[in-house]
């Protein structure tokens, strides 16, 4: 983003050939323009009768023709040389430009208007005194008008850009953070249970080394993409789901009967981008909170739904429930909560619903 705003600065620097062939380019109707307003003034003060208003078009036309360019050019020059060194004596700068351009214009006219016929061979100082005063008058007039303008719109360029710069650089600034701590808050999800799985696959060894493997492969599955969530920001649910059964079957290798569980979550959910370990942070804080805390045991329920491009994901279990707002930033859920409002904004909720003995976790995000 900051490359695309460097390509758009480096026009409004442009280069002398594009600044003269600009100039010229406004001159096409600056000076025509500058012509018929001399020659309305002229008329309005009864200088020009109607009569004589197309010779006397003519004679401003070269005026003009003469005097604007030469103003635009060296004015073009002297703003971008002197303005930023001089910020105060810009004025005065700009004015004196615009009186010798008017003087070497009005003295260029004269020879020009004389040798197209429109001025007496023997009258040139004479026509010079009439028309000079004039000239510096419009010239000043005209010079100062549109260089006031062309100033106050280089002045607002630089301002929309400079601030489009701090906004683009915010806004990089906003995301590279919030990348930083999503970042940081996916690194600290790791199974906190690896330990006590390693002791159970070690009992099951002599006794039941087939499910023992199988377990070690869950396990290797379950790391693998803990891993890997650092680096993803959404995994599709089909995902999230194996590594939750996963989960489940290496938690029933140590809890046994004591853990039961039902996943029905629809088919047409399964292609649904979820925050990594979200749905198996759910799962763990039902094992961790209710099934090990119990000699009975408890289960635990899975569903999904999708309603207004809303996906709602629930883990039920048929313990006594907690309240979100004891949750602390450095707890798998505080960790989730935080996760969300990065990558969802408001969108993305926790809700925790106790009732008849059930308590639902919800988990509720754009589809």
């Amino acid at each position: 983003m900051n490359d695309e705003i460097i390509q758009t600065a480096v026009p409004c620097a442009d280069s002398p050939t594009r600044n003269l062939a600009a100039i010229l380019f406004k001159m096409l109707w600056v000076v025509p323009g500058a012509a018929v307003l001399c020659l309305a003034i002229f008329l309005s003060i009864g200088r020009t009768r109607l009569s004589e208003s197309a010779a006397e078009l003519v004679v401003t036309f070269v005026y003009s023709a003469l005097i604007g360019p030469s103003s635009a050019i060296i004015l073009t020059l002297t703003s971008n040389r002197y303005s930023k060194r001089l910020p105060r004596l810009v004025i005065v700068i700009s004015c004196f430009v615009l009186l010798c351009t008017a003087t070497f214009g009005t003295l260029a006219g004269g020879l020009v208007l004389q040798w197209i016929g429109l001025f007496g061979r023997n009258t040139y100082w004479q026509d010079f005194r009439s028309s000079y005063p004039t000239s510096i008058v419009i010239t000043l007039m005209v010079g100062l008008a549109i260089t006031t303008f062309e100033t106050l719109r280089f002045r607002l360029q630089a301002a929309t850009l400079e601030l489009r710069t701090k906004q683009v650089e915010q806004e990089r600034a906003y995301k590279l953070l919030a990348e930083a701590r999503l970042s940081s808050l996916e690194s600290r999800i790791h199974p906190h249970f690896l330990f006590n799985t390693l002791n159970s696959i070690a009992a099951l060894i002599p006794s039941d080394p087939k499910r023992a493997e199988d377990t070690v492969g869950k396990l290797a599955s379950l790391l693998r993409f803990s891993l890997n969530a650092n680096h993803s920001g959404l995994v599709p649910l089909s995902q999230e789901l194996k590594i939750v059964r996963d989960y489940l079957e290496i938690e029933k290798t140590r809890f046994g009967s004591r853990l039961c569980y039902e996943i029905a979550v629809p088919d047409s959910l399964k292609d649904v981008k979820v925050p990594p370990l979200a749905l198996q942070s759910l799962v763990e804080n039902s094992v961790k909170h209710v099934v090990s805390q119990r000699t009975k045991g408890a289960t635990i329920k899975i569903t999904g739904a999708n309603h207004s491009a809303q996906v709602r994901l629930e883990v039920i279990d048929d313990g006594p429930g907690f309240a979100l707002d004891a949750i602390t930033p450095e707890h798998g859920l505080g960790n989730l909560i935080a996760r969300l409002e990065l990558l969802f904004g408001d969108a993305g909720q926790l809700k925790v619903t106790c009732v008849e003995n059930e308590t639902a976790v919800s988990l509720t995000f754009p589809a």
